[in-house]
Protein backbone atom coordinates (compact mmCIF):
# COMPACT_ATOMS: atom_id res chain seq x y z
CA UNK A 1 0.00 0.00 0.00
CA UNK A 2 1.11 3.29 -0.20
CA UNK A 3 2.15 5.28 2.51
CA UNK A 4 -0.41 8.14 4.13
CA UNK A 5 2.51 11.23 3.57
CA UNK A 6 2.84 10.08 0.02
CA UNK A 7 -1.48 10.23 -0.59
CA UNK A 8 -1.22 13.30 0.78
CA UNK A 9 0.95 15.11 -1.58
CA UNK A 10 -0.97 13.72 -4.57
CA UNK A 11 -4.28 14.38 -2.57
CA UNK A 12 -2.39 17.94 -2.39
CA UNK A 13 -0.79 18.05 -6.71
CA UNK A 14 -4.35 17.17 -7.88
CA UNK A 15 -5.95 19.55 -6.36
CA UNK A 16 -3.51 22.39 -6.71
CA UNK A 17 -3.17 20.79 -10.64
CA UNK A 18 -7.23 21.94 -10.66
CA UNK A 19 -8.52 18.48 -12.01
CA UNK A 20 -9.69 17.81 -8.75
CA UNK A 21 -12.20 19.57 -5.56
CA UNK A 22 -11.86 18.76 -2.08
CA UNK A 23 -15.41 18.79 -0.26
CA UNK A 24 -16.47 18.66 2.80
CA UNK A 25 -16.94 15.11 2.94
CA UNK A 26 -12.79 14.94 3.27
CA UNK A 27 -13.43 13.49 -0.19
CA UNK A 28 -11.76 13.69 -3.77
CA UNK A 29 -14.15 13.92 -6.25
CA UNK A 30 -13.31 14.69 -10.33
CA UNK A 31 -14.27 18.04 -11.64
CA UNK A 32 -15.17 16.51 -15.16
CA UNK A 33 -16.68 13.19 -15.92
CA UNK A 34 -14.48 11.75 -18.08
CA UNK A 35 -11.18 11.84 -16.58
CA UNK A 36 -11.48 8.40 -15.45
CA UNK A 37 -11.30 7.40 -18.81
CA UNK A 38 -8.56 9.12 -19.30
CA UNK A 39 -6.80 7.61 -16.34
CA UNK A 40 -7.88 4.56 -17.82
CA UNK A 41 -6.74 5.11 -21.45
CA UNK A 42 -3.11 6.42 -20.03
CA UNK A 43 -2.95 2.98 -17.91
CA UNK A 44 -3.14 0.45 -20.61
CA UNK A 45 -0.76 3.06 -23.08
CA UNK A 46 1.63 3.38 -19.85
CA UNK A 47 1.98 -0.72 -19.60
CA UNK A 48 1.86 -0.99 -23.32
CA UNK A 49 4.85 1.56 -23.56
CA UNK A 50 6.16 -0.02 -20.28
CA UNK A 51 6.34 -3.74 -21.69
CA UNK A 52 8.45 -2.17 -25.33
CA UNK A 53 11.14 -0.91 -22.95
CA UNK A 54 10.97 -3.44 -20.41
CA UNK A 55 11.64 -6.06 -23.86
CA UNK A 56 14.46 -3.11 -25.06
CA UNK A 57 15.95 -2.76 -21.63
CA UNK A 58 15.63 -5.95 -19.96
CA UNK A 59 15.48 -4.34 -16.32
CA UNK A 60 12.19 -4.52 -14.84
CA UNK A 61 14.14 -4.76 -11.49
CA UNK A 62 10.58 -6.36 -9.30
CA UNK A 63 8.94 -2.81 -10.50
CA UNK A 64 6.79 -1.26 -7.88
CA UNK A 65 4.46 -0.58 -10.47
CA UNK A 66 3.14 -3.73 -10.10
CA UNK A 67 2.83 -3.94 -6.11
CA UNK A 68 -0.17 -1.00 -6.38
CA UNK A 69 -3.47 -2.77 -5.75
CA UNK A 70 -5.68 -1.75 -8.56
CA UNK A 71 -3.19 -2.92 -11.27
CA UNK A 72 -2.42 -5.99 -9.43
CA UNK A 73 -5.87 -6.68 -9.30
CA UNK A 74 -6.14 -5.51 -13.06
CA UNK A 75 -2.69 -8.09 -13.59
CA UNK A 76 -4.56 -11.02 -11.79
CA UNK A 77 -7.66 -11.08 -13.48
CA UNK A 78 -5.77 -10.99 -17.19
CA UNK A 79 -3.11 -13.88 -15.73
CA UNK A 80 -6.29 -16.19 -14.24
CA UNK A 81 -7.86 -15.86 -17.80
CA UNK A 82 -7.47 -18.78 -19.92
CA UNK A 83 -7.47 -16.26 -23.18
CA UNK A 84 -4.11 -16.78 -24.83
CA UNK A 85 -2.22 -14.18 -26.37
CA UNK A 86 -1.46 -14.63 -30.21
CA UNK A 87 1.58 -16.65 -30.82
CA UNK A 88 1.55 -18.35 -26.71
CA UNK A 89 0.40 -21.31 -27.37
CA UNK A 90 3.77 -22.35 -29.93
CA UNK A 91 5.62 -20.50 -27.48
CA UNK A 92 6.68 -17.54 -29.86
CA UNK A 93 5.48 -13.97 -29.91
CA UNK A 94 6.45 -11.78 -32.76
CA UNK A 95 6.25 -7.52 -31.98
CA UNK A 96 7.19 -4.80 -34.45
CA UNK A 97 8.69 -2.33 -32.73
CA UNK A 98 8.49 0.85 -35.55
CA UNK A 99 9.74 4.52 -35.23
CA UNK A 100 8.71 7.29 -37.38
CA UNK A 101 9.02 11.10 -37.87
CA UNK A 102 5.55 11.89 -37.45
CA UNK A 103 2.69 14.28 -39.12
CA UNK A 104 4.48 17.45 -39.48
CA UNK A 105 7.89 16.61 -40.44
CA UNK A 106 8.98 15.54 -44.28
CA UNK A 107 8.46 12.03 -45.31
CA UNK A 108 7.08 11.95 -41.91
CA UNK A 109 5.89 8.18 -42.39
CA UNK A 110 8.64 6.35 -43.44
CA UNK A 111 9.82 4.41 -40.30
CA UNK A 112 13.05 5.32 -39.66
CA UNK A 113 13.48 2.67 -36.53
CA UNK A 114 12.47 -1.11 -37.18
CA UNK A 115 13.35 -4.09 -34.78
CA UNK A 116 11.77 -7.13 -34.53
CA UNK A 117 11.52 -8.19 -31.09
CA UNK A 118 10.65 -11.91 -30.66
CA UNK A 119 9.95 -13.25 -27.38
CA UNK A 120 9.82 -16.89 -25.79
CA UNK A 121 6.91 -17.02 -22.83
CA UNK A 122 8.20 -20.72 -21.37
CA UNK A 123 11.65 -19.37 -21.15
CA UNK A 124 10.79 -15.20 -20.93
CA UNK A 125 13.37 -15.01 -23.16
CA UNK A 126 13.71 -12.08 -26.11
CA UNK A 127 15.60 -11.74 -29.45
CA UNK A 128 15.76 -8.14 -30.76
CA UNK A 129 17.02 -8.01 -34.56
CA UNK A 130 17.30 -4.41 -35.66
CA UNK A 131 15.96 -4.07 -39.71
CA UNK A 132 17.77 -1.53 -41.31
CA UNK A 133 15.38 1.63 -43.32
CA UNK A 134 17.53 0.62 -46.62
CA UNK A 135 16.36 -3.04 -46.74
CA UNK A 136 15.13 -3.39 -50.10
CA UNK A 137 12.36 -6.12 -50.39
CA UNK A 138 9.65 -6.94 -53.18
CA UNK A 139 5.87 -5.99 -52.03
CA UNK A 140 2.56 -7.07 -53.09
CA UNK A 141 1.22 -4.72 -55.61
CA UNK A 142 4.09 -1.88 -55.23
CA UNK A 143 6.89 -4.01 -56.66
CA UNK A 144 10.48 -3.37 -54.69
CA UNK A 145 10.63 -0.67 -52.13
CA UNK A 146 12.92 0.19 -49.36
CA UNK A 147 11.24 -1.21 -46.44
CA UNK A 148 11.04 1.76 -44.15
CA UNK A 149 8.62 3.09 -46.96
CA UNK A 150 5.73 0.82 -46.58
CA UNK A 151 4.73 2.42 -43.69
CA UNK A 152 4.07 5.77 -45.76
CA UNK A 153 2.73 4.11 -48.87
CA UNK A 154 -0.28 2.36 -46.75
CA UNK A 155 -0.80 5.64 -44.74
CA UNK A 156 -1.66 7.45 -48.06
CA UNK A 157 -4.14 4.96 -49.48
CA UNK A 158 -5.71 4.57 -46.03
CA UNK A 159 -4.67 6.18 -42.69
CA UNK A 160 -3.64 4.42 -39.61
CA UNK A 161 -3.29 1.27 -41.67
CA UNK A 162 0.60 1.16 -41.90
CA UNK A 163 1.72 -0.86 -39.08
CA UNK A 164 0.32 -3.61 -40.46
CA UNK A 165 1.02 -3.11 -44.03
CA UNK A 166 4.72 -3.35 -42.88
CA UNK A 167 3.90 -6.15 -40.37
CA UNK A 168 2.50 -8.12 -43.43
CA UNK A 169 5.69 -7.48 -45.58
CA UNK A 170 7.78 -8.48 -43.14
CA UNK A 171 5.96 -11.77 -41.93
CA UNK A 172 5.81 -12.51 -46.07
CA UNK A 173 9.91 -12.23 -46.47
CA UNK A 174 10.81 -13.63 -43.15
CA UNK A 175 8.56 -16.51 -43.19
CA UNK A 176 7.12 -15.87 -39.44
CA UNK A 177 3.46 -14.63 -38.25
CA UNK A 178 4.17 -10.87 -36.74
CA UNK A 179 1.35 -10.94 -34.36
CA UNK A 180 1.71 -7.42 -32.64
CA UNK A 181 3.35 -4.08 -33.85
CA UNK A 182 3.71 -0.98 -31.52
CA UNK A 183 4.46 2.13 -33.74
CA UNK A 184 5.44 5.99 -31.77
CA UNK A 185 6.48 8.56 -33.95
CA UNK A 186 9.37 10.83 -33.12
CA UNK A 187 7.85 14.12 -32.31
CA UNK A 188 5.50 12.97 -29.61
CA UNK A 189 8.90 11.12 -28.38
CA UNK A 190 10.55 14.01 -28.11
CA UNK A 191 7.86 15.22 -26.08
CA UNK A 192 7.73 12.39 -23.77
CA UNK A 193 10.57 12.98 -22.69
CA UNK A 194 10.89 16.71 -22.49
CA UNK A 195 6.99 15.90 -20.47
CA UNK A 196 9.22 13.96 -17.56
CA UNK A 197 11.44 16.33 -17.88
CA UNK A 198 14.40 14.80 -19.52
CA UNK A 199 16.58 12.28 -19.26
CA UNK A 200 20.67 11.04 -17.86
CA UNK A 201 22.21 9.00 -20.68
CA UNK A 202 25.72 7.27 -19.81
CA UNK A 203 27.13 8.29 -23.49
CA UNK A 204 29.44 4.97 -23.97
CA UNK A 205 31.38 6.99 -26.48
CA UNK A 206 31.97 10.94 -27.34
CA UNK A 207 29.55 11.33 -30.18
CA UNK A 208 30.41 13.43 -33.62
CA UNK A 209 28.65 13.96 -36.55
CA UNK A 210 28.99 16.38 -39.15
CA UNK A 211 26.38 15.57 -41.25
CA UNK A 212 22.67 15.51 -39.03
CA UNK A 213 20.26 16.89 -40.85
CA UNK A 214 18.64 19.81 -40.18
CA UNK A 215 14.40 19.65 -40.14
CA UNK A 216 13.03 21.60 -42.50
CA UNK A 217 16.36 21.78 -44.62
CA UNK A 218 16.50 19.14 -46.54
CA UNK A 219 16.43 20.73 -49.79
CA UNK A 220 18.29 24.30 -49.35
CA UNK A 221 20.05 25.11 -51.99
CA UNK A 222 23.11 25.40 -49.88
CA UNK A 223 23.76 21.52 -49.40
CA UNK A 224 26.11 22.55 -46.27
CA UNK A 225 22.99 23.87 -44.22
CA UNK A 226 21.20 20.95 -44.64
CA UNK A 227 23.22 20.07 -41.73
CA UNK A 228 24.45 20.36 -38.51
CA UNK A 229 27.60 19.15 -36.15
CA UNK A 230 25.96 17.04 -33.60
CA UNK A 231 28.99 16.73 -30.94
CA UNK A 232 27.84 15.07 -27.27
CA UNK A 233 30.72 13.94 -24.85
CA UNK A 234 31.29 10.88 -23.18
CA UNK A 235 30.07 10.68 -19.79
CA UNK A 236 26.73 10.87 -17.94
CA UNK A 237 24.48 13.69 -20.48
CA UNK A 238 21.45 15.72 -19.12
CA UNK A 239 19.42 15.07 -22.40
CA UNK A 240 15.83 17.02 -23.52
CA UNK A 241 13.87 15.23 -26.25
CA UNK A 242 15.55 16.80 -28.86
CA UNK A 243 19.20 15.87 -27.85
CA UNK A 244 17.75 12.30 -26.85
CA UNK A 245 16.26 12.19 -30.73
CA UNK A 246 19.28 13.14 -32.34
CA UNK A 247 21.15 10.59 -30.36
CA UNK A 248 19.15 7.75 -31.11
CA UNK A 249 19.17 8.67 -34.57
CA UNK A 250 22.61 9.94 -35.49
CA UNK A 251 23.75 7.93 -38.76
CA UNK A 252 26.91 9.45 -39.69
CA UNK A 253 28.98 9.54 -36.54
CA UNK A 254 32.91 9.35 -36.71
CA UNK A 255 34.56 6.29 -35.34
CA UNK A 256 32.75 3.41 -33.71
CA UNK A 257 30.14 5.21 -33.58
CA UNK A 258 28.92 5.43 -37.76
CA UNK A 259 27.88 1.56 -37.41
CA UNK A 260 24.07 0.43 -37.32
CA UNK A 261 25.08 -1.97 -34.60
CA UNK A 262 26.13 1.28 -32.08
CA UNK A 263 23.05 3.18 -33.43
CA UNK A 264 20.65 0.61 -32.17
CA UNK A 265 22.51 0.20 -28.72
CA UNK A 266 21.93 4.18 -28.76
CA UNK A 267 18.57 3.69 -29.26
CA UNK A 268 18.33 0.83 -26.65
CA UNK A 269 20.09 3.17 -24.36
CA UNK A 270 17.41 6.16 -24.71
CA UNK A 271 14.24 3.30 -24.30
CA UNK A 272 15.56 2.64 -21.14
CA UNK A 273 16.22 5.95 -19.70
CA UNK A 274 12.56 7.07 -20.90
CA UNK A 275 11.74 3.77 -18.82
CA UNK A 276 13.35 5.08 -15.85
CA UNK A 277 11.90 8.74 -16.06
CA UNK A 278 8.69 7.18 -16.08
CA UNK A 279 8.51 4.90 -13.63
CA UNK A 280 9.93 7.31 -11.00
CA UNK A 281 6.73 7.61 -8.66
CA UNK A 282 7.28 11.50 -8.83
CA UNK A 283 6.22 11.36 -12.41
CA UNK A 284 3.31 8.66 -11.95
CA UNK A 285 1.93 9.99 -9.79
CA UNK A 286 2.26 13.98 -10.49
CA UNK A 287 -1.20 15.11 -12.61
CA UNK A 288 0.67 17.35 -14.91
CA UNK A 289 3.03 14.67 -16.29
CA UNK A 290 -0.03 12.11 -16.34
CA UNK A 291 -2.02 14.78 -18.63
CA UNK A 292 1.12 15.42 -20.78
CA UNK A 293 1.33 11.73 -21.20
CA UNK A 294 -2.06 10.90 -22.18
CA UNK A 295 -2.39 13.56 -24.79
CA UNK A 296 0.74 11.80 -26.37
CA UNK A 297 0.03 8.73 -26.19
CA UNK A 298 -3.24 9.93 -27.92
CA UNK A 299 -1.56 11.65 -31.13
CA UNK A 300 1.75 9.78 -30.76
CA UNK A 301 1.37 6.22 -30.13
CA UNK A 302 -0.11 3.16 -32.35
CA UNK A 303 -0.55 -0.53 -31.76
CA UNK A 304 -2.91 -3.40 -32.79
CA UNK A 305 -2.82 -4.89 -28.79
CA UNK A 306 -6.11 -5.36 -27.59
CA UNK A 307 -6.31 -4.36 -23.85
CA UNK A 308 -6.13 -7.35 -21.88
CA UNK A 309 -3.43 -8.88 -24.41
CA UNK A 310 -1.44 -5.50 -23.32
CA UNK A 311 -1.19 -6.35 -19.67
CA UNK A 312 -0.92 -9.77 -20.24
CA UNK A 313 2.52 -9.59 -22.07
CA UNK A 314 3.51 -7.00 -19.69
CA UNK A 315 2.29 -9.92 -16.83
CA UNK A 316 4.62 -12.43 -18.58
CA UNK A 317 7.31 -10.45 -19.00
CA UNK A 318 8.19 -7.99 -16.49
CA UNK A 319 10.66 -9.70 -14.68
CA UNK A 320 13.22 -10.61 -17.68
CA UNK A 321 16.22 -9.92 -16.99
CA UNK A 322 19.22 -8.45 -19.34
CA UNK A 323 20.71 -11.85 -19.59
CA UNK A 324 17.91 -12.79 -21.12
CA UNK A 325 17.96 -10.80 -24.06
CA UNK A 326 19.53 -11.48 -27.37
CA UNK A 327 20.52 -8.74 -29.94
CA UNK A 328 21.43 -8.66 -33.67
CA UNK A 329 21.63 -6.18 -35.96
CA UNK A 330 21.38 -6.68 -39.61
CA UNK A 331 23.96 -5.11 -41.40
CA UNK A 332 26.52 -5.14 -44.65
CA UNK A 333 29.63 -5.65 -41.92
CA UNK A 334 32.23 -8.42 -42.97
CA UNK A 335 30.69 -10.60 -41.48
CA UNK A 336 26.38 -9.15 -42.49
CA UNK A 337 24.05 -10.75 -44.21
CA UNK A 338 23.50 -7.77 -46.58
CA UNK A 339 25.35 -5.71 -49.14
CA UNK A 340 25.19 -2.58 -50.14
CA UNK A 341 24.26 -0.93 -53.72
CA UNK A 342 21.76 0.91 -55.72
CA UNK A 343 18.45 0.43 -57.25
CA UNK A 344 17.48 1.74 -60.86
CA UNK A 345 17.66 5.39 -59.37
CA UNK A 346 20.61 5.29 -58.13
CA UNK A 347 19.38 5.34 -54.64
CA UNK A 348 21.71 3.62 -51.49
CA UNK A 349 19.97 -0.15 -50.59
CA UNK A 350 21.17 -3.24 -48.86
CA UNK A 351 20.02 -6.55 -50.04
CA UNK A 352 20.30 -10.03 -49.06
CA UNK A 353 24.15 -10.80 -49.78
CA UNK A 354 22.84 -14.59 -50.58
CA UNK A 355 20.39 -13.18 -53.16
CA UNK A 356 17.23 -14.37 -51.17
CA UNK A 357 16.33 -13.90 -47.62
CA UNK A 358 17.07 -17.80 -46.83
CA UNK A 359 20.02 -16.89 -44.66
CA UNK A 360 18.32 -14.17 -42.76
CA UNK A 361 15.22 -16.60 -42.03
CA UNK A 362 17.48 -19.13 -41.08
CA UNK A 363 19.32 -16.66 -38.28
CA UNK A 364 15.69 -15.84 -36.70
CA UNK A 365 14.78 -19.59 -36.78
CA UNK A 366 18.11 -20.05 -34.62
CA UNK A 367 16.90 -17.41 -32.02
CA UNK A 368 16.15 -19.65 -29.76
CA UNK A 369 18.39 -23.22 -29.37
CA UNK A 370 16.57 -26.28 -28.84
CA UNK A 371 17.23 -27.94 -25.72
CA UNK A 372 19.78 -30.44 -27.16
CA UNK A 373 21.54 -27.76 -28.78
CA UNK A 374 22.02 -26.14 -25.38
CA UNK A 375 23.10 -29.27 -23.69
CA UNK A 376 25.92 -29.88 -26.82
CA UNK A 377 27.02 -26.34 -26.26
CA UNK A 378 27.01 -26.27 -22.43
CA UNK A 379 29.60 -29.72 -23.14
CA UNK A 380 32.20 -28.48 -25.92
CA UNK A 381 35.24 -27.21 -25.92
CA UNK A 382 35.79 -23.58 -23.56
CA UNK A 383 38.57 -22.31 -26.13
CA UNK A 384 37.54 -19.99 -28.55
CA UNK A 385 39.05 -18.71 -31.54
CA UNK A 386 38.71 -15.80 -34.67
CA UNK A 387 37.59 -17.44 -38.01
CA UNK A 388 37.89 -15.92 -41.75
CA UNK A 389 35.35 -18.18 -43.43
CA UNK A 390 35.24 -18.45 -47.10
CA UNK A 391 32.48 -20.59 -48.70
CA UNK A 392 34.14 -23.36 -52.04
CA UNK A 393 31.29 -24.24 -53.05
CA UNK A 394 28.21 -22.71 -55.17
CA UNK A 395 25.54 -23.72 -52.25
CA UNK A 396 24.47 -20.00 -51.38
CA UNK A 397 24.91 -18.95 -47.70
CA UNK A 398 26.91 -21.93 -47.16
CA UNK A 399 29.08 -19.58 -45.17
CA UNK A 400 26.86 -17.42 -43.50
CA UNK A 401 24.23 -20.04 -41.81
CA UNK A 402 27.60 -22.21 -40.94
CA UNK A 403 29.21 -18.60 -39.36
CA UNK A 404 25.41 -18.01 -37.30
CA UNK A 405 26.23 -21.60 -35.76
CA UNK A 406 29.78 -21.17 -34.74
CA UNK A 407 29.21 -17.81 -33.22
CA UNK A 408 26.43 -19.54 -31.32
CA UNK A 409 29.45 -22.11 -30.10
CA UNK A 410 31.12 -18.91 -28.71
CA UNK A 411 33.58 -19.00 -31.86
CA UNK A 412 34.20 -15.00 -33.20
CA UNK A 413 33.46 -14.22 -36.87
CA UNK A 414 35.64 -12.23 -38.12
CA UNK A 415 34.59 -12.16 -42.37
CA UNK A 416 32.60 -14.03 -44.98
CA UNK A 417 33.30 -14.24 -48.29
CA UNK A 418 33.51 -16.89 -51.58
CA UNK A 419 36.74 -18.58 -52.64
CA UNK A 420 37.83 -17.63 -56.00
CA UNK A 421 37.38 -21.35 -56.08
CA UNK A 422 33.94 -23.75 -55.56
CA UNK A 423 35.10 -26.70 -56.65
CA UNK A 424 35.97 -27.84 -52.61
CA UNK A 425 34.47 -31.31 -51.86
CA UNK A 426 35.33 -31.67 -48.32
CA UNK A 427 35.84 -28.67 -45.79
CA UNK A 428 39.62 -27.42 -45.00
CA UNK A 429 40.98 -25.65 -42.15
CA UNK A 430 43.94 -23.88 -42.17
CA UNK A 431 45.61 -23.40 -39.20
CA UNK A 432 47.40 -19.46 -38.78
CA UNK A 433 48.06 -20.26 -35.12
CA UNK A 434 50.60 -23.55 -35.66
CA UNK A 435 48.79 -25.34 -32.72
CA UNK A 436 48.34 -22.51 -30.59
CA UNK A 437 44.72 -23.28 -30.43
CA UNK A 438 44.91 -27.14 -30.47
CA UNK A 439 41.60 -27.77 -28.54
CA UNK A 440 39.33 -25.35 -30.48
CA UNK A 441 41.08 -26.99 -33.46
CA UNK A 442 40.37 -30.00 -32.74
CA UNK A 443 36.56 -29.48 -31.79
CA UNK A 444 36.07 -27.45 -35.24
CA UNK A 445 38.04 -30.71 -37.27
CA UNK A 446 35.38 -32.66 -36.06
CA UNK A 447 32.37 -30.72 -36.27
CA UNK A 448 32.84 -29.53 -40.15
CA UNK A 449 34.45 -33.09 -40.61
CA UNK A 450 37.24 -31.15 -41.98
CA UNK A 451 40.69 -31.87 -42.97
CA UNK A 452 43.81 -29.93 -41.67
CA UNK A 453 46.81 -27.76 -43.40
CA UNK A 454 49.30 -25.84 -41.48
CA UNK A 455 50.81 -23.79 -44.81
CA UNK A 456 48.27 -21.38 -47.21
CA UNK A 457 48.84 -23.25 -50.87
CA UNK A 458 50.18 -19.90 -53.16
CA UNK A 459 46.92 -19.50 -54.85
CA UNK A 460 44.88 -18.63 -51.89
CA UNK A 461 47.78 -16.76 -50.31
CA UNK A 462 47.91 -14.81 -53.26
CA UNK A 463 44.35 -14.36 -53.45
CA UNK A 464 44.59 -13.21 -49.36
CA UNK A 465 47.60 -10.32 -50.43
CA UNK A 466 45.33 -9.29 -53.34
CA UNK A 467 42.25 -8.50 -50.77
CA UNK A 468 40.71 -5.11 -49.83
CA UNK A 469 41.89 -4.93 -46.38
CA UNK A 470 40.11 -2.75 -44.08
CA UNK A 471 42.01 -0.49 -41.34
CA UNK A 472 42.56 -2.51 -37.91
CA UNK A 473 41.62 -5.99 -40.06
CA UNK A 474 42.25 -8.52 -37.22
CA UNK A 475 44.42 -11.73 -38.49
CA UNK A 476 42.30 -14.97 -37.93
CA UNK A 477 43.43 -17.70 -35.46
CA UNK A 478 42.15 -20.24 -38.43
CA UNK A 479 41.08 -19.62 -42.40
CA UNK A 480 38.11 -21.99 -42.70
CA UNK A 481 36.92 -22.73 -46.41
CA UNK A 482 33.91 -24.74 -46.66
CA UNK A 483 33.04 -28.29 -49.14
CA UNK A 484 30.31 -29.47 -49.88
CA UNK A 485 30.38 -31.63 -47.07
CA UNK A 486 29.24 -28.75 -44.85
CA UNK A 487 26.07 -28.47 -45.85
CA UNK A 488 25.02 -32.02 -44.93
CA UNK A 489 26.28 -31.78 -41.38
CA UNK A 490 23.38 -30.69 -39.03
CA UNK A 491 24.70 -28.39 -35.85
Amino acid sequence: MLDLDFKEKIKDELIEEGDYTFEDSQELKPKRKRLGLKIAAFIFAFLLMFTATVLISGDSSESWIGKIPFIGRIAGLVESSENKLRGEEEDRINILLLGMGGKKHEGGYLTDTIILASLKPSTKQVALLSIPRDLNIAVEGMGWQKINSINAFAERKKEGSGGEAISQALSDILNIPIHYYVRVDFEGFVNIVDVVGGVEVDVENTLEDFRYPIAGQENNEDYYARFEHLYIEKGFQKMDGSLALKYARSRYASGVEGSDFARAKRQQKIIQAVKDELLKKENLFKPSVISGLISEFNDSLSFNLKIWEGIKLWQIFKDINSDSISNYVLDDGPSGLLVAGRNEIGAYILSPRSGDFTEIRYLIDGFFPKEEQIKAVNSESSQTAKIEMKNGTWVNGLASQTAIDLEKKNFEILKISNCSRRDFVKTVIYDLTYGGKNEALKYLKELLQAEVYFDLPLWLAEDIKNEVKEEGEEVPDFLIILGENAAKIGF
